[in-house]
């Protein structure tokens, strides 16, 4: 379900796998509930990843530390980057997807014309084999679905995502690569390329991660 990827005083990161629910379902223990009976102390959730989506998941151990993670997600002021495969041609190859969004038919959501209260996403995108590509997705806002919308919005739902009319695969393939942020005075980086699904694993996305191994220092648009 997880590894641990950072065990901290005060909270801890893992990386989780794809098809893994967060909450506890039908019975069977969510990654949380898991992560809980295995390392043996109680954890506070200040972010969620979907069921489909792998990578970086944190956690508080304590209210007074999940308070202030809370706050910085919040404000965000914690930067996430995240990974996508997709078939087809984009309407655009790089830039930003900006808009509204609301509810929708069976649990999804779209995205309006409107910008009153934004999702937020810049992305980068390469060809990494004949017909797909690989997304590297800057969320400026914390929407639910907000990439996986996003990508549909521009004609490319991501491999997988049954719900957003992604072609089927062995996985969804939203992977959350790399976390970023200060914390009780000292920076922390994360950052970790997904291993479960055999698409991530072609060369061509291996050779692309090479030129993204740091997300953080990539020429990103300024937010207008």
């Amino acid at each position: 379900m997880y590894q641990i990827i950072a065990d901290e005083p005060e909270f801890m990161v893992i990386n989780k796998s794809p098809k893994v629910h967060f909450h506890s379902q039908d019975g069977h223990a969510g990654v949380m509930a898991q992560l809980e009976l295995d390392i043996g102390i109680k954890l506070y959730s200040v972010h969620r990843l979907d069921t489909m989506t792998s990578g970086l998941l944190l956690f508080a151990k304590n209210p007074t530390a999940a308070a202030t993670f809370t706050e910085m997600f919040t404000a965000h002021q914690v930067q996430k980057y995240y990974l996508a495969l997709a078939k087809g041609k984009p309407k655009k190859k790089q830039g930003s997807i900006v808009g509204d969004m609301a509810k929708a038919r069976r649990s999804m959501y779209k995205l309006l014309r409107t910008a009153e209260n934004p999702a937020y996403t810049q992305f980068f995108s390469q060809s990494v084999s004949e017909g797909m590509r690989l997304y590297l997705l800057k969320p400026l806002s914390g929407k639910t679905h907000q990439l996986r919308v996003a990508l549909a919005s521009i004609g490319v739902p991501i491999l997988g995502d049954d719900l957003y009319g992604g072609e089927q695969a062995d996985r969804g393939y939203l992977h959350a690569y790399s976390l970023n942020f200060q914390f009780a005075g000292h920076a922390y980086q994360y950052i970790v390329a997904p291993s479960i699904g055999e698409l991530f694993h072609q060369d061509g996305v291996k050779k692309q991660l090479q030129t993204w191994a740091n997300p953080e220092k990539l020429d990103w648009p300024k937010r207008k």
